[in-house]
C-alpha cells in the first residue's frame, strides 16, 4: 500500500535545499503528526508503506530526506553529515512548517537523529519510535555496515542494482523475493546522468566516521536517551536477527527505561522496514496512546 504525497522544501541553517515526502491525514480529529527519519544510507521512500497507513489512520506524516540523500542537496561541507547537525535541520523543518511537536519515527541513524535532538529541542518532541537502533550499537553490525556505505560500486542496470541491493540486505530479510528486491532497488538508487542507476546518496556521507576512525563505532549516546525514554513515551522495535542492537543491549535499554514499550519482528535482521504485521501492530497499538 502506498499514498500520494505533497513534496515539501525548505532551508538548511546553512542555506541547504532539503526535501520531505507530506502525506496528509484522513478525516477525522486533529492529532500529532509524525517525522521519520530514515537510516545512514537510505531515504524517505523507506516509509512509503507505514506512511500510508499512519496518514489513513488519521495523522499526518511527514518522510524527510536527511542531507546528502535522495532529493535533498549534497552538503559541500561532508563533516556536517552527523546526528547533531540532521536533528539541527529537523528543527529547522519544524520551525518553517510551523510545528512545535511532533512524533519521530527513526530506523537506525534516525534514531539516533531523535535522540540528539533530546538535547537539541527536547520540547520538539511528543513521543518517538526507534527503529532497531539504540544509544548503544554492537560493533559487528557497525562494521557491516561500515564496510560498504560510500565504497564506489559498479552497477549498469537496474538488474544489478536489485543484485546489489539484495547482496548487502539479504541476511536482514531472508523472505525478500526478486521482485522485492527490483523494488527496494528502485527506492536505493536513482538513474544517473549517463543512464545507469547510482546509489542515491553522497558517497561523502562516510566522511565523519572514517575521520573519527575507531572512536566513530561506539558512540555512547546514553544520557540522551535516558533524557528521551524516561520523560516522553517511547516504542522500541528490533529485527529478531539484528546485529546493530544486540539482545544485550536490548536488556540494558529496558532497565533504564522501564515503561518503555518494546517489541520484535520475527525471523528480520537490521532493520525492519515497518510493513511486517507486528511492526503495524506495535506501531498503531503505540500510536493510539499518543495525542
Amino acid at each position: 500500500m502506498t499514498a500520494a504525497y505533497a513534496e515539501r522544501r525548505w532551508t538548511s541553517p546553512d542555506g541547504l535545499s532539503l526535501f520531505a515526502r507530506d502525506y496528509a491525514p484522513a478525516d477525522g480529529p486533529a492529532r500529532l503528526p509524525v517525522i521519520a527519519i530514515h537510516g545512514l544510507t537510505r531515504n524517505s521512500a523507506d516509509f512509503e508503506v507505514i506512511a500510508a497507513l499512519i496518514a489513513q489512520s488519521g495523522r499526518r506524516i511527514l518522510a524527510v530526506d536527511v542531507r546528502g540523500r535522495g532529493q535533498s542537496d549534497r552538503a559541500p561541507d561532508p563533516m556536517t553529515y552527523t546526528p547533531d547537525v540532521y536533528a539541527r535541520d529537523v528543527v529547522a523543518l519544524m520551525e518553517q512548517l510551523g510545528i512545535e511537536k511532533a512524533v519521530f519515527l527513526g530506523t537506525s541513524m534516525g534514531g539516533l537523529i531523535t535522540m540528539a535532538l533530546t538535547a537539541i529541542k527536547p520540547k520538539a518532541i511528543a513521543a518517538a519510535i526507534l527503529n532497531d537502533v539504540g544509544p548503544e550499537l554492537a560493533p559487528e553490525g557497525l562494521a557491516r555496515i561500515a564496510a560498504y556505505t560510500g565504497q564506489p560500486v559498479v552497477i549498469e542496470t537496474w538488474a544489478d542494482a536489485a543484485a546489489y541491493a539484495k547482496r548487502i540486505n539479504e541476511t536482514a530479510l531472508p523472505h525478500y523475493t526478486d521482485a522485492d528486491w527490483a523494488a527496494f532497488a528502485r527506492r536505493t538508487f536513482r538513474e544517473g546522468t549517463e543512464g545507469a542507476p547510482v546509489l542515491d546518496y553522497d558517497p561523502d556521507i562516510s566522511a565523519p566516521i572514517k575521520a573519527a576512525g575507531a572512536k566513530a563505532l561506539i558512540p555512547n549516546l546514553w544520557p540522551y536517551f535516558r533524557a528521551l525514554a524516561r520523560k516522553k513515551p517511547t516504542l522500541l522495535l528490533r529485527g529478531a536477527t539484528s546485529d546493530l542492537l544486540s539482545p544485550a543491549i536490548v536488556a540494558r535499554m529496558r532497565k533504564a527505561a522501564p515503561a518503555m514499550a518494546y517489541a520484535e519482528v520475527p525471523a528480520v535482521g537490521h532493520a525492519p522496514m515497518l510493513d511486517e504485521a507486528e511492526a503495524r501492530a506495535a506501531i498503531f497499538e503505540f500510536l493510539a496512546g499518543v495525542g
